[in-house]
């Protein structure tokens, strides 16, 4: 569970992706290095920073890419609006996106992994469509769509790292666990602080409340030069996660914290943009199998006291839960 951490760990977690594909890679040293500092980090903030070796040309793409679509009218930006007949996927105006009962001050669009009808029965009905994207710009779906599937595969290598400093083997999260995972895109827009109602006083500085996430791992591909992620420790302290270039924050998810029978925590967090300039972010959310039944992996009831703190949930059921209650039309 987390702790009273004042700052985020940086990992370098370059070991890792060289030997990740090594039958062996538990053994070397240099692996076993990084295994220490994820555990580390997940026990201790469930939080860390991370050197992403994504391309620094597509990442200044997708932020560019992402800017220049909320420069939009509304009224362009609203042809892909969100509703629930298009699978809650789309364009969502500043203070649709609700937490806890707030409107949230972001505009945003949401992006799952595709559904096709009947893929996942009655479960994955609600979550059924595809993306909508915008005409312009006309390049933001290939960009982001590269986007996704470096995040994936980079999120598997970095799963198969957290396997092993929970006592499992490397592919603990592969196979029925994820190895076909569901995967969230969030495109998001924080306006200035004078700026979140349009009225030059903001009713709310809130930009996302905090929360959770909801499923195994979070890589927050932030602006370089502003501030505005904050990561609640124990004392209660909102502890910020200064932007550091050339990385990612990443962070776990309800469903780690599950399968880790509570080793790991998923910690809150918000973003307050108190900073007069538009900022962006691009969240990538890895996913377990979406109809996958998690409950606590055998080992971490082992190294927790022997004791079972959760039952048996569905990841499915969870993200569906939670995808209709953050909406507001």
């Amino acid at each position: 569970m987390s702790t009273d951490f004042k700052s985020i760990p940086l990992i370098d977690i370059g070991p890792l992706l060289a030997k990740c594909d090594d039958p062996d890679m538990g053994e070397d040293p240099g692996v076993a290095e990084v295994v220490r500092q994820l555990d580390r980090a997940c026990r201790e903030a469930g939080f860390f920073y991370v050197g992403h070796g994504i391309p620094e040309s597509l990442i200044k793409k997708v932020r560019t890419s992402t800017r220049e679509f909320f420069k939009l009218p509304y009224e362009e930006k609203s042809k892909i609006k969100m509703t629930p007949v298009a699978g809650y996927r789309g364009y969502q105006r500043v203070g649709e996106n609700i937490t806890k009962g707030v409107p949230d001050m972001h505009e945003a669009i949401d992006c799952y992994r595709e559904v096709r009808q009947g893929m996942y029965g009655d479960l994955g009905k609600v979550m059924e469509g595809c993306n909508q994207w915008p005409v312009n710009p006309p390049d933001l779906k290939p960009i982001m769509e590269e986007y996704v599937s470096l995040c994936t595969e980079l999120s598997r290598k970095i799963m198969r790292g957290i396997a092993l400093a929970l006592g499992g083997s490397p592919n603990e999260f592969e196979g029925q666990r994820a190895g076909d995972p569901f995967w969230v895109l969030r495109i998001i827009g924080y306006p200035g602080a004078s700026k979140a109602n349009g009225l030059g006083t903001p009713e709310n500085d809130i930009g996302c409340g905090a929360h959770t996430d909801y499923g195994l791992l979070t890589l927050v591909n932030q602006d370089d030069d502003i501030t505005a992620l904050q990561v609640k420790n124990l004392s209660g302290e909102w502890i910020s996660a200064v932007p550091i270039p050339g990385t990612f924050v990443c962070n776990i998810g309800d469903m780690l914290k599950v399968w880790s029978n509570g080793l790991y925590d998923s910690t809150l967090h918000r973003v307050i943009n108190s900073c007069p300039r538009y900022r962006v972010c691009v969240a990538y959310f890895y996913e377990p199998n979406f109809d996958v039944p998690v409950e606590p992996l055998d080992v971490c009831v082992r190294r927790t006291g022997g004791t079972r703190k959760f039952g048996r949930a569905c990841y499915g059921e969870h993200l569906v839960s939670k995808v209709q209650t953050n909406f507001v039309e």
